[in-house]
This record gives C-alpha cells, structure tokens and sequence, in this order.
C-alpha cells in the first residue's frame, strides 16, 4: 500500500458509522484498493501513475467492470489524501451513507422530471 492508502487505512477501518471497509480486496479479476462489501461501495486512490495512458486505459476497464457488477466507485487523488486524511476519509463515509441514488427507489428522475 501507498503512503496515502495506509493513511486512509488508519481511518477506514475504525469503522466509521459502523461501514466496514476492507483493504487491497479481490472483486473479480481485480484488487481494489478499498471496499464496503455490504454498500458495494468501491473506492480507488489515484497517485501519479494513473496518469499514464495506458494505466488510464486500464483503470476505464476496471471501473467499467465494477459498475456493470452493481459496484458504486468514488476515486480519490492521492494529493487530496496526503493534504488533509481526515476530511477525505469524511467525505468517503458520506458518500457511502448517501448514494446518488438508491435502486430501491426506482430509476431516477430524467431530466426536466419532476421528483
């Protein structure tokens, strides 16, 4: 694991709002960098080599795959770990407590649609 993984680590795996998260997890032909299994929430930090084109190439067919099997993913930059840990693990365990949108209550609204 990176610098900024293991820093995220330190916060993730206390639980935060009682999500467990898991580390380096295998999903399919793939290792994310972390996962909450029980909200098939997935997220990716992103250091310099996602730069790369290849790398990027790689990583569209990763996330692609995650999505078509029912995984919501949020990257985040290495950068943004590194510069302040706490409100980046923060803003993770909100967006595990709060999808965009949840199946259960249908599609969502197309645009110009009321709610």
């Amino acid at each position: 694991m990176s610098l900024p993984e293991r820093m995220l680590w330190q916060s993730l795996r206390q639980r935060p709002r009682g999500f467990k998260f898991r580390r380096q997890h295998p999903i399919g032909p793939y290792v994310v960098d972390f996962c909450c299994l029980s909200e098939r929430f997935v997220v990716e930090v992103d250091g310099g080599v996602h730069d790369n084109i290849d790398r990027a190439k790689f990583d569209d067919r990763r996330i692609s795959f995650l999505k078509e099997n029912g995984f919501r993913v949020l990257r985040v930059s290495a950068q943004r770990v590194l510069r302040d840990c706490v409100d980046t693990a923060d803003a993770i365990v909100a967006r595990t407590a709060s999808p965009l949108h949840q199946p259960a209550a249908g599609p969502p609204p197309r645009a110009g649609e009321a709610n």
